[in-house]
């Protein structure tokens, strides 16, 4: 038996930086003018027989076999027919249909279903392109492989087995006791580079074991992460109950940001209608902060600045930033020394910040700031409430208004609020709703103290503009996410608990509020040979923006280097990154002044929990014992399906990596497995 643990969401932000509500359309796709005539021929051919196949045929390992098909030779040196070929397998193996015409191939999105099952397995077949992808790797199979392999640690024989929970056990227990801690007692730990104590394992190896088992590809996320463990510490080796990631979050989603309050629209008419002193003073004091945290010794050496254009900026001076922003950016995109800025020691802040990158956003931020402090300073002047009401009346003020807000949000974003990428219990948890256990540990007490710890540090890309370490605020105020299935979601629905289970009010609530519903986009319905084709194409066609992988050039190198690719072939790039999924929208409000303090407006959070409770876990653990956990112990069809997961040869466990068999890959050989009663 080799299934996906059922009670799992992951929010695939990764691969969906906006957030777009439009349906997709049909496009007519075709090679583009100076495509050869044995190109268009060939492809001309593969659509043909794409077209043919039942909507969804095509997998990873099918490449060839439609290239085969269509009788298309040496496609390796036909880059613009290689781009174009892959992209379309993958878009019928994701549920696409094609109409031939003379025109061009009509490719049409699938609709999403109705139907719960039928639309879960549309998803599943998705996201199962890249993961078996993924698992058929020699490089993550050789991991897999020892992670299952038994080693000596203490006088003891242990492998990763010795982390999951045999389901007969587990039914057995619950049938004796019930649901009580003697049974399951869940604690959160932190990922990080220490070593397992109890089975020799590093921390970070046993997540990434686990997370395999997802029905998505494990990626590393960019900027901030922080993986978690959930355990049992009622087992001899504290099996894993199910994982969690808190990450950086999407920077813009409409309905989020709406909800909270701080959609830039949305806040600026709440100040229109009551404008104050302290929205003045807090508008003041950002124009001043921006300018202060930006480098600016190397501006001032080379001419672009003199000091009092610091504090009497011309316009001029504004376009000769504007410029010199330009100039550098292109420098960037066509440099070759991309090693060398790599090379560059973490806290080498100036070095950091005169280097191409940074010299152009430096200079950008810095035009737009002193064009703010010019359009906008004077009615701040000093900060009132009735100055503030007359910016209103200025239509130049109000544009420089949205500026700074949208700019306070974008610099906030990254610190005080965080996306939960990954949260799902594993097997046989899964079947006693212990997502629900995950989601709620997510979110307690340990892992915001953990945050604060772990990130009380210099931001790398203020830090770079500024020259010097800036420190952000590491204090998380909300925590977003997102169902993987438009259809609904029983891990989060209904979960909620009393705010006194982590130590906040006794008449107040916390939990999963659903904010809205939302189609995202990106990669993950491309497999890596598609994402190689299409970069190479961009890359021998010229494309003028290089995509570096740096940390501060933007979101999703990934994404970046797709969309050019398939620029490069002259097709709808948001169309086709389309994922065709509809998701449903969740967040955790941590602290009562939600919007105020998410802005910077007030300097501290007021909790809606006890940030430094002690026995969090144990009272998250007993709320879900009583709550979730006992009413399906007590089920005896949940008990029978959790039975199926057994930890003896030959292992069948639901919480195993699923790795492909067949097509040449061999199952991993059972003598490696433990042999447990």
């Amino acid at each position: 038996m080799r299934r996906s643990p059922a009670s799992m969401e992951q929010n695939l932000r990764t691969d969906a930086p906006e957030v777009m509500n439009e349906e997709a359309k049909p496009v007519v796709l075709s090679l583009p003018a100076d495509a050869s005539r044995q190109e268009r021929q060939a492809f001309n051919r593969l659509c043909a027989l794409l077209a043919e196949g039942p909507a969804g045929s095509a997998d990873v390992n099918g490449h060839d076999q439609w290239i085969n098909a269509a009788k298309i030779k040496k496609l390796y040196e036909q880059p613009l027919l290689a781009a174009a070929a892959h992209t379309a397998i993958d878009l019928v193996d994701q549920g696409w249909t094609i109409q031939t015409q003379k025109s061009g191939h009509i490719f049409t999105p699938p609709l999403a279903s109705h139907d719960r099952e039928e639309e879960k397995a549309r998803i599943r077949r998705q996201e199962h392109l890249r993961r078996d992808e993924q698992l058929r790797q020699s490089s993550v199979r050789r991991f897999v492989e020892s992670m299952e392999r038994t080693h000596q640690h203490g006088d003891q024989l242990v492998s990763i087995f010795n982390l999951m929970r045999d389901g007969r056990e587990l039914a057995d227990a619950l049938q004796r006791t019930g649901a009580c801690t003697d049974v399951i007692n869940p604690y959160v730990q932190v990922v990080d580079s220490s070593t397992c104590e109890l089975t020799g394992f590093k921390l970070h190896d046993i997540w990434r074991y686990f997370r395999h088992t997802w029905s998505n590809a494990y990626a590393t996320v960019p900027g901030r992460s922080m993986p978690i463990l959930i355990r049992d510490a009622a087992t001899e080796f504290h099996a894993v109950i199910g994982l969690a990631a808190i990450s950086s979050p999407v920077v813009q989603i409409a309905e989020r940001d709406h909800w909270m309050g701080w959609d830039t629209d949305q806040f600026l008419e709440q100040v229109r209608a009551d404008p104050t002193a302290d929205i003045a003073s807090w508008l003041a004091q950002r124009i001043n902060t921006q300018q202060e945290e930006i480098y600016v010794d190397d501006l001032l050496r080379d001419g672009i600045l003199q000091p009092t254009d610091l504090t009497s900026p011309t316009p001029e001076v504004i376009s000769r930033l504007r410029a010199d922003a330009e100039r550098h950016r292109q420098r960037h995109h066509q440099a070759s020394t991309i090693g060398e800025v790599r090379n560059i020691d973490r806290d080498a802040w100036v070095n950091r910040a005169t280097t191409d990158l940074f010299r152009s956003k430096r200079s950008l931020a810095l035009s737009e700031t002193l064009e703010i402090a010019t359009l906008l300073g004077a009615y701040l002047s000093p900060p009132t409430a009735e100055g503030l009401a007359k910016a209103f009346s200025d239509s130049k003020a109000r544009t420089q208004m949205r500026r700074v807000v949208r700019r306070a949000r974008g610099e906030r974003v990254g610190t005080v609020i965080a996306d939960l990428t990954v949260c799902g219990a594993v097997a046989p948890y899964n079947t006693l709703t212990a997502g629900k256990l995950v989601g709620a540990l997510a979110v307690s007490p340990r892992v915001l103290t953990a945050y604060r710890q772990k990130y009380a540090r210099p931001s790398e890309i203020a830090s770079a503009m500024a020259g010097r370490p800036i420190l952000r605020e590491p204090r998380l105020s909300f925590i977003g996410t997102t169902s993987l299935y438009g259809t609904g979601s029983s891990q989060y629905n209904r979960l909620f608990w009393p705010a006194e289970v982590m130590g906040g009010k006794s008449d107040a609530r916390m939990g999963f509020h659903e904010l809205g519903r939302s189609r995202s986009f990106g990669t993950s319905h491309f497999s890596s040979e598609t994402v190689d084709t299409l970069v190479r194409l961009s890359t021998l066609r010229g494309s003028r923006v290089r995509v570096n992988n740096l940390f501060g050039e933007g979101v999703s190198p990934r994404l970046r280097k797709v969309r050019l690719g398939i620029a490069a072939l002259g097709w709808p790039a948001n169309e086709l990154l389309r994922h065709g999924r509809e998701r449903i929208l969740y967040g955790v409000p941590l602290v009562e002044n939600l919007r105020n303090y998410s802005l910077g407006i007030d300097e501290e959070p007021e909790y809606l929990l006890d940030p430094d409770l002690p026995e969090a876990d144990a009272r998250v653990g007993n709320w879900w014992l009583e709550r979730w956990c006992r009413p399906r112990a007590a089920r005896q069809d949940v008990l029978e399906s959790m039975r199926v997961h057994r930890l003896v040869r030959p292992v069948q466990h639901g919480a195993r990596v699923p790795l492909p068999v067949g097509d040449g890959m061999p199952p991993i050989g059972e003598e490696m497995l433990p042999i447990n009663t």
